[in-house]
């Protein structure tokens, strides 16, 4: 089966549910990326840079060992081999392929990588960062159950005109988040066996095309009961950007943190970048929103 995601064509020996099928022209059509089932070492890569006991990285070729589930190897940002362990399941096999994985080919295709949300505003799109937990997934919701196109989820690939590129037509919501929001579980599919958290698809609220990044929202939490904005300027901006990168320790053994404190540094001179502390305790997600959405307000386009 041939898929669309990050703006390639990918064929895959596994189902991947997830994804967009290609599009009749493209099913004949050479792929960018294959996908396929195969013996992947069990000890690691020789002439690689070993980060930890379960990943090992070269600049063109990464191996990932995920216990219980599958090792991976990525090479040349144009091959996955999946070598599952004995009674792994396909739901956990495609969490780590559609984001660990990914983000390699990602990387070895040149592209930046943030690790959050992406949304469109207008003609151009905001990317909300921030740690796990911090709320970027219900957030991305919100803004959908206002009418927004997503474009990503977890894994936001920049281009070198510092465009986001579309991932793929689903979010991650955890059961709180869904019951929050008033989204009925029932019918959506578990990411993985053992948890309750649900792929949601998009349908038509999944924007296709890339964007120009605007906005770089970085969501933290605190102790206060109320919700802080600090707009930053300057070096300022450079930090968030290079602290919320996906995946850093990929670009140790990919020898490109030169690559990445420069593409950091040109985002930041795009982007209206503001550091947002929700409450800690309770989640004014409206609240939230519509703060975002007046300072977007106050803040002129690119031009």
């Amino acid at each position: 089966m041939i898929y669309t995601a990050y703006g390639l064509s990918i064929r895959s020996e596994i189902e991947l549910p997830e994804l967009l099928p290609a599009v009749e022209c493209e099913q004949s059509s050479a792929t960018d990326v294959q996908i396929s089932m195969g013996r992947v070492s069990e000890s690691g890569l020789t002439d690689a840079r070993r980060i930890y006991d379960w990943l090992y990285v070269s600049p063109n070729v990464l191996w990932l060992d995920i216990n219980g589930v599958a090792r991976f190897q990525i090479t040349n940002g144009q091959h996955i081999t999946i070598d599952p362990y004995p009674g792994s399941d396909e739901e956990s096999i495609r969490v780590f392929l559609l984001g660990s994985a990914f983000g390699a080919i990602l990387f070895q295709r040149g592209h930046f990588v943030l690790h959050g949300n992406a949304i469109r505003i207008g003609d151009q799109c905001l990317v909300c960062v921030g740690d796990s937990g911090a709320g970027k997934s219900t957030l991305a919701a919100g803004f959908m159950q206002r009418g927004y196109s997503i474009m990503s989820d977890d894994v936001v690939p920049i281009d070198e005109m510092q465009r986001a590129i579309p991932g793929f037509p689903r979010i991650k919501l955890w059961q709180e988040t869904a019951d929050h929001l008033g989204i009925d579980t029932t019918d959506l599919r578990r990411i993985r066996p053992d948890e309750k958290k649900f792929n949601y698809p998009l349908a038509e609220q999944f924007q296709t095309e890339p964007l120009p990044v605007r906005w770089v929202y970085v969501l933290d939490t605190h102790d206060d009961d109320s919700i802080a904005m600090e707009p930053l300027s300057g070096m300022r901006r450079f930090q968030p950007l290079y602290e919320n990168t996906y995946r850093p320790d990929y670009l140790e053994g990919m020898k490109l943190e030169a690559w990445q404190l420069r593409m950091c540094g040109q985002l930041a001179g795009k982007i209206h970048l503001v550091h947002i502390r929700r409450p800690r305790d309770g989640f004014d997600l409206e609240g939230l929103i519509t703060e975002i959405l007046a300072d977007i307000e106050k803040t002129p386009g690119l031009s």
